[in-house]
């Protein structure tokens, strides 16, 4: 089955107001930037999104909150985006934090089948016990917290119960991705990718490279193409870098000054 389809924007068309994503990506990192600047331009509103962090400031998934699009986000870090504080702070986004692990594990048995886990992160904190600040009103006062998880001993250790997560539609972005939607994906931009791509109903891929099924070999399919329906080839432009960090080479000229480019990461 051939699941490429012509453009971004044709890719999500069909997302609608009120729909869950799951978002690939870790900072900027292997982020699907063309798919999320497509349903930017194509509207949809009230989203939910699962990512490890909702976007740094006005850049991925941050160009949908600065545009009021998301409702609630699902995330493990949220700590490098002043638009998402000041939108959880003020009342007007909803905060699900999760262990960054758990996140990982969520999606994954969300895309498995398996409805729920045990994990021995969160126990003895506010993760298992509730009372994470989960909304605000806009006077700052907190409105809804997380509830209590349940908490189970296996052996002599004690163990929260997580419960998997699932998705309308998986944005991801991977290096090569074939017609049939298998993909690769490069070092450490897989990432979440995977993870996202599991749990979704629709998973949409974009690629910087298509090539022709069976010239990725099997052993090398990160993703298999029975978890995505839609592939969109995007090219490796628009990647940037969140944080450029260097240091002088000896005998080198200095570095330029710190900023954001293109990156083949």
């Amino acid at each position: 089955m051939d699941k490429v389809v012509a453009s971004a924007r044709e890719a999500v068309a069909d997302i609608p107001d009120g729909a869950t994503l799951s978002v690939g990506g870790f900072g900027l990192c292997g982020v699907p930037i063309a798919l999320i600047d497509a349903l930017l331009e194509q509207g949809a509103e009230d989203l939910t999104t699962i990512s490890n962090n909702c976007g740094v400031d006005d850049q991925a998934l941050g160009v949908l909150l600065y545009a009021g699009r998301i409702a609630k986000t699902i995330s493990s870090f949220v700590g490098g985006n002043k638009e998402l504080a000041r939108l959880y702070l003020s009342g007007e986004l909803e905060v699900e934090l999760t262990p960054q692990g758990s996140l990982a594990e969520r999606l994954r048995a969300g895309g498995t089948g398996i409805p729920a886990f045990y994990t021995p992160t969160g126990v003895g904190t506010l993760v298992a016990d509730g009372g994470i600040p989960v909304r605000y009103d806009a006077e700052g006062t907190v409105v809804a917290t997380s509830e209590p998880k349940e908490v189970r001993r296996f052996g002599d250790q004690d163990f929260v119960l997580e419960t998997a997560l699932t998705a309308d539609f998986g944005l991801v972005r991977a290096a090569v991705g074939d017609r049939h939607g298998n993909l690769v994906f490069h070092e450490s931009a897989r990432n979440f990718n995977p993870l996202c791509g599991m749990a979704a109903t629709i998973t949409i891929a974009e690629v910087e490279e298509l090539v022709e099924p069976g010239e990725i070999l099997p052993e090398s399919v990160h993703l298999p193409g029975v978890f995505v329906q839609r592939v969109v080839v995007v090219g490796p432009e628009g990647k940037r870098i969140e944080r450029r960090t260097t240091r002088p080479r000896p005998g080198a000229a200095a570095p330029a000054a710190a900023g954001t480019e293109s990156t083949e990461a």
